[in-house]
């Protein structure tokens, strides 16, 4: 497919539709899927609802889920969360968002993502900028660390979270050493919007799934932010980590996230 754009006004139907769920519905029942980890019922019937949605409006393209999985061709698929920072929205606090991305071959070429309960949509295509609400968005312009906001991703939980948090814990101190301030909001999808947007200058998460920051790459790369891996390559769906940062930034960030790997490797 040569024009992404043409779907984009099938993801943000799918958007539409799950952020006014959000904002009408509780959450309801939780389902524990780890150690302090959970989904909520309305994750659920979130995605059952979108899926049933976009396979109907794009039975040629897959669909991927965080809580049920994949459904389809993997060659082109739609890619959900639901509701990422579940945490945050079963508890009331407004820092939420629904993530929906079109991947193609490994790559996030499509992103829209909402945030419910801030009055934000986020959206881009490959090769045609990013907007927030209709209007070009562009990443920050900021040159030096010590001006820099940046969004870390959580914390790790469940098995051998201590040990992958050394890297967090080691990054963290880094970071407050070095940068203006470090900002945790418990959505990758946000921090991702948010330095599309430049009201942070890097989003940082040493975790990820394809749910959690493909929509959310594609929307930073369009708004000219660099976003690569551990070890600087670009970054694609595949990636285990996103270094997400405004283009003046990303040779310090990227510096910053390898003394901080060094410090984690000589405190074991």
């Amino acid at each position: 497919m040569s024009d992404y754009r043409d779907l984009l006004p099938v993801a943000e139907e799918a958007a539409r539709r799950a952020s006014e769920t959000m904002r009408r519905r509780l959450p309801g029942a939780l389902t524990v899927k780890g150690d302090r980890d959970v989904a909520s019922e309305l994750d659920y019937a979130i995605e059952r609802e979108l899926r049933a949605f976009l396979l109907k409006e794009t039975p040629e393209i897959g669909f991927l889920g965080e809580e049920e999985g994949r459904v389809g061709t993997a060659e082109m698929q739609w890619v959900l969360d639901p509701i990422d920072g579940t945490a945050n929205f079963i508890r009331g606090l407004p820092l939420c968002a629904v993530s929906l991305a079109l991947v193609h071959e490994n790559e996030a070429v499509l992103g829209v993502i909402e945030l419910p309960f801030l009055g934000s949509r986020f959206t881009a295509a490959h090769s045609d900028g990013a907007y927030a609400n209709g209007q070009r968005i562009r990443a920050s312009s900021t040159s030096r660390l010590r001006d820099a906001i940046v969004g870390l991703g959580d914390y790790a939980v469940g098995p051998e979270a201590g040990t992958r948090n050394r890297l967090r814990l080691a990054l963290t101190a880094q970071l407050a050493a070095e940068v203006q301030r470090v900002r945790m909001t418990g959505s990758a999808a946000l921090d991702l919007a948010w330095l599309a947007e430049g009201r942070l200058d890097a989003a940082l998460t040493l975790s990820n799934h394809a749910w959690d920051m493909a929509a959310g790459v594609v929307i930073a790369r369009e708004a000219g932010a660099a976003v690569i891996d551990q070890d600087g390559q670009i970054h694609d769906v595949a990636s285990t980590v996103t270094l997400a940062v405004a283009p003046l930034l990303a040779e310090a960030v990227l510096a910053t996230y390898h003394r901080a790997a060094s410090a984690a490797t000589d405190n074991r």
